[in-house]
């Protein structure tokens, strides 16, 4: 897939949350979200900082790389620390002014991005990524990080194609899920096979693998995104290193997490 098609589609996915946000009333964009300590703005906050910086990690990477170590102090200095770096100016706009400042930033990253080829890489907080990661990372943030607004104000969405970034990006992030928890991914190999939300199937990893994760596109991007337990949705997981996989996985960088316990 070419660079300029990840970006048609992080830009389509940011405009689909930005029809949800543009419909919510001021009280709506304070509740509290499943992610703890942040509301719905906060959800439009962090992703605003994010595009904004990934705007300057294309255009100014030397300048980028030079507030590395600050950023890197803040996000390594606690939840608190790190909420107030990257929340705090936005905190205290308004829902409009926030909006603004989102699809500002948006726009920057929409430029910068324009510019890319598929063989660029671009710094990053981890190891530089290329084109065309980066671009599918900002996409899987927008995607997930509008999954918790829509679970808090009750608005569902129709799962599109768009999806299939997210889906490869956590596949290939298996062994990543490991390292970040300190730990050695099982040497088994897990097979992926999905149902795409046009119907198509999507598969990921070798035919000859003896286990296997099945089932929906969007519930197996929800469950690698942290975004649902695997109990939760129709996915399944056959062999103990597929099952360990799916309580593990985590398909962004930052310190390990976990996934919501299930429902039930």
């Amino acid at each position: 897939m070419d660079v300029a098609e990840v970006r048609t589609d992080l830009l389509a996915e940011q405009e689909s949350l930005d029809e949800v946000m543009a419909g919510l009333s001021d009280e709506q964009w304070a509740l509290a979200t499943p992610s703890p300590r942040w509301s719905v703005a906060d959800q439009i906050g962090h992703l605003a900082f994010f595009d904004q910086t990934a705007s300057q990690a294309i255009t100014d990477s030397e300048s980028f790389m030079a507030g590395l170590s600050e950023t890197f102090g803040a996000l390594g200095g606690g939840a608190e620390v790190s909420d107030a770096f990257t929340l705090g100016d936005y905190r205290a706009m308004s829902p409009e002014a926030l909006l603004s400042a989102w699809r500002a930033n948006r726009q920057q990253l929409a430029d910068a991005s324009a510019t890319l080829t598929n063989d660029d890489r671009i710094p990053w907080y981890g190891p530089s990524m290329g084109s065309k990661s980066f671009l599918t990372a900002r996409l899987m943030e927008a995607w997930a990080h509008g999954q918790d607004v829509l679970d808090t104000v009750g608005v569902e969405r129709d799962a599109t194609d768009r999806l299939r970034h997210i889906a490869q990006l956590g596949f290939i992030t298996r062994s990543w899920s490991y390292n970040n928890r300190g730990l050695t991914a099982p040497e088994a190999d897990v097979r992926v096979e999905l149902q795409a939300p046009s119907g198509d199937t999507w598969s990921f990893g070798s035919d000859a693998a003896s286990e296997s994760v099945t089932g929906p596109a969007e519930d197996f991007c929800l469950v690698v995104t942290q975004r649902r337990n695997i109990a939760d949705t129709s996915l399944i997981a056959e062999g103990d290193a597929a099952v360990d996989w799916m309580a593990k996985a985590q398909a962004y960088a930052g310190a390990a997490t976990d996934g919501p316990a299930s429902s039930s």
